[in-house]
Parts: C-alpha cells; sequence; structure tokens
C-alpha cells in the first residue's frame, strides 16, 4: 500500500534529496508495517523524532511501535521546536 511520508524542518536532511525540496515522498509499506518500523531504513535519532501525526492526529511514543497506516495515509513527523 501507499503512504506519503513527510518530514518537517532539520529532519528533511533525512529523506533522499530528491524528497527534501518537496520535504515528502510516497512510500510502499505492508499494511503490518508498524510507524517505528516504517520511518527506521531513514535513521532519525530517537530523541529527533518528537510530534509524529498520522493524519493530521498525533499518535503517542508508547503506541509508534504497534500502531500501523492505511492506503493513503499521511505520517508526518517534527523534530522538537523551540522558540522565544
Amino acid at each position: 500500500m501507499k503512504i506519503t511520508f513527510k518530514l518537517f524542518a532539520t529532519l528533511t536532511d533525512y529523506l533522499p534529496p530528491e524528497a527534501r525540496r518537496a520535504n515528502q515522498l510516497d512510500l510502499e509499506v505492508a499494511p503490518t508495517d508498524s510507524i517505528a518500523r516504517i520511518i527506521e531504513p531513514f535513521g532519525l535519532p530517537p530523541k529527533l523524532v518528537h510530534l509524529v501525526l498520522v493524519n493530521g492526529r498525533y499518535v503517542a511514543p508508547e503506541v509508534r511501535g504497534s500502531t500501523t497506516l492505511n492506503d493513503g495515509d499521511v505520517l508526518a513527523i517534527w523534530p522538537p521546536i523551540a522558540g522565544g
């Protein structure tokens, strides 16, 4: 099945070079792949995987290893944001 994978801010550096400008790419994943399994090949440091959304809904860290997606879903990830 196909999903859209989006990385924001400094995490875009973990996307393939051709996907960085748009900060997203389409991925073929198995229906049994969890969020943790989907992001594993990208080598994202766990401490930088802060805000995870599926179709705009927050996914808590404790369920990312068991949460699977559906065809057409959008998986978006942000690093911790600091500001003043």
